[in-house]
């Protein structure tokens, strides 16, 4: 008899045959890496990134960054510590900040912490700069960054598309001032703003004019690193005006970082331990963070697991009962894949809200998240702002990523609990979370087994 051959882009998502018990250590934090690069770039000093996340984003921002001038030297200790590496933290990068200059062409793929962190940066070279990528990229809104570079001095031709592909001629330097802009779409307006205007002639005052801001944490994230780095930063955090950030003019300092574990790419290990009733250990989970993942410990625990802080990092345990939720995830929307899978999976219905920029990711999560999920059997509904999700018994079947890496982590998370899913394109999960597939079966391989 001949087997039916398996179709080389589909993976099949193992099974658990019983309650995980592992310690899992995520890589570092994109969000906090590619923040770090851009601002060790503009400093006035070389500077160190230790533990950095080595993924298809944060590459793309250090090739990004390398195509204007900078230098970034990649160094891997071994068991003996080597030069230029004094605390023996694993992989470092040293950079070492150059004049920026074009010609230059940056490829910034599908990351939106590229296509929207670069443009300031380029704006302060001296020639032009192309952006370009991947075909979604030219879907995906660009359009704040574009007008407020416009408003602070910058010239970009962009066909008044408001998006990729474009080319910014750099002047070698930027007046910068104040700006109105709409990040309702995405906070890394924002965030693109804050981290170039050190470098500004006269900083920045950054408005928010448009509806509710999502993604909080990830601003906050900003603010934080660059009050590290030296930066003065205004912000409504600290007694400042609802939605206004002002950034004054100043050297940024070089400094010797550690990059914090990536929470949301502990998402689908919690998750795991969730599911089965089991426990995972994620090593140096931080007791204090700007990271958005953090808020897996409150939602996590209130769908039915508890957790506690260690000396050997965040134990999480699972109770064997996975409950419904109702719950505000705009300050948190990139968890919303991983917590629709968990509650296509609960004893109860959930309704997630605050999330209807999902719908500009890499793909449209909320439509991809109803199609997939539904067509394993399950009942989900989009609703203005999110999903609502009411558990059935769910079967096999092929689950679409759409070239995103939450969602092959999401079927990942239902193939624990139903057997015959394969996930089409786990490879996509590289672009924030290197060797997904070996991490997930080295954490199922004591499962029971």
């Amino acid at each position: 008899m001949t087997e039916t051959p398996v179709h080389p882009a589909l993976w099949p998502a193992p099974v658990a045959t019983g309650a995980v018990d592992a310690t899992v250590t995520v890589p570092g934090s994109k969000s906090v890496t590619n923040r770090a690069l851009v601002l060790a770039s503009l400093a006035a000093e070389p500077g160190w990134l230790r533990r950095p996340l080595r993924s298809r984003d944060s590459l793309l921002m250090a090739e990004a960054l390398r195509a204007l001038g900078v230098g970034i030297e990649e160094t891997v200790s071994s068991s003996s510590t080597p030069a230029g590496d004094p605390d023996g933290s694993g992989e470092a990068w040293r950079v070492i900040p150059a004049g920026l200059h074009g010609p230059a062409t940056v490829d910034v793929g599908n990351a939106g912490t590229v296509m929207r962190f670069m443009p300031p940066v380029a704006a302060l070279a001296d020639g032009p700069v192309r952006f370009d990528g991947d075909p979604r990229s030219y879907e995906r809104p660009l359009n704040g960054v574009i007008d407020a570079l416009r408003v602070l001095g910058a010239r970009i031709d962009d066909d008044g598309r408001g998006a990729l592909p474009m080319t910014v001629h750099g002047g070698g330097a930027l007046d910068g001032g104040r700006v109105e802009i709409d990040a309702s779409s995405s906070s890394q307006f924002v965030s693109a703003l804050l981290l170039s205007a050190p470098r500004f002639n006269q900083g920045v005052e950054v408005r928010h004019v448009g509806g509710s801001l999502p993604s909080m944490p990830h601003i906050r994230m900003t603010v934080d690193m660059l009050r590290q780095v030296g930066a003065q930063v205004d912000e409504p955090e600290t007694g400042g005006e609802p939605n206004v950030w002002r950034v004054s003019p100043s050297a940024l300092l070089g400094r010797d970082l550690t990059i914090e574990p990536d929470l949301s790419n502990a998402q689908p290990f919690l998750a795991a331990a969730l599911i089965t009733g089991g426990k995972v250990t994620i090593p140096d989970w931080p007791e204090r963070t700007t990271q958005p993942g953090d808020q897996l410990r409150r939602i996590f625990t209130e769908m039915g697991g508890s957790c506690e802080l260690t000396d050997r990092g965040l134990v999480f345990t699972g109770s064997g009962s996975i409950h419904g939720i109702d719950v505000d995830l705009s300050e948190v929307g990139e968890l919303t894949p991983g917590i629709a899978a968990v509650a296509a999976l609960a004893d109860s219905p959930s309704t997630l809200r605050g999330v209807a920029h999902l719908r500009l990711h890499e793909t449209d999560r909320l439509a991809a998240l109803t199609k997939e999920i539904n067509e394993l059997g399950g009942d989900v509904t989009e609703t203005e702002d999110g999903l609502h999700i009411r558990p059935r018994r769910l079967h096999g079947g092929i689950f679409h990523t759409y070239d995103d890496h939450r969602m092959a982590t999401a079927g990942s998370i239902i193939g624990l609990a139903v057997e015959g899913v394969q996930i089409e394109n786990v490879a996509t999960t590289a672009k924030t979370l290197p060797d997904f597939p070996r991490m997930w079966t080295e954490m199922l391989a004591g499962a029971g087994n």
